[in-house]
């Protein structure tokens, strides 16, 4: 039996119902909405990741659920998206279309898999300069860096220390602020 690929034009019809619908190489992807800590440090990632930009007066950042169309078969929803003041022409009434400078995914029990292996290898192929993941169960941020050969992590970081993870000069990030207090 032939595998049938979704399109973007399939992908756009899908309903919307509170799950994150994502089409990777054609195959559906579809995952449940985020639990609270994910969207606790989503939202303390955003705002420091905003304040960063803003104060820089350089790019923007947007948060999900935001279509990233890598491809007419490729459409992901990464938790942060960033775009350099060069790219901020992908951005369209669709969503953004083309690789980002950065995109952040922050790790659920469900696409845990999935952002450090597919999502991962989509990226690298789709020449997407910078990704982070972001661990809130070890309180950890890992960011990468787009080279030839694919992804090298940059910066695992950890703590109360301040970082500045690529693409961010002077970013000043503290990873234990991510995190939900208990």
């Amino acid at each position: 039996m032939a595998r049938v690929l979704l399109t973007y034009r399939e992908y756009a019809a899908l309903p919307d119902d509170g799950r994150r619908y994502e089409i990777h190489d054609g195959e559906l992807s579809v995952t449940p909405a985020p639990g609270s800590t994910h969207q606790v440090v989503s939202s303390n990632l955003n705002d420091v990741l905003r304040g960063h930009v803003k104060r820089q007066g350089r790019g923007l950042v947007l948060y999900a659920p935001l279509d990233v169309i890598l491809s007419d078969t490729t459409v992901v929803q990464p938790d942060l998206v960033y775009l350099d003041p060069a790219r901020l022409g992908l951005l369209t009434e669709r969503g953004i279309e083309g690789p980002p400078t950065l995109v952040v995914e922050i790790l659920s029990p469900s696409t845990r898999l999935i952002d450090r292996e597919r999502k991962l290898a989509l990226y690298a192929r789709y020449r997407v300069p910078h990704y982070w993941i972001v661990d809130p169960a070890a309180r950890v941020l890992e960011a990468y860096v787009l080279g030839p050969e694919g992804y090298t992590l940059a910066l695992c970081a950890a703590g109360d220390a301040p970082v500045s993870p690529p693409p961010f000069v002077g970013l000043a990030l503290v990873p234990a602020a991510l995190w939900p207090t208990r």
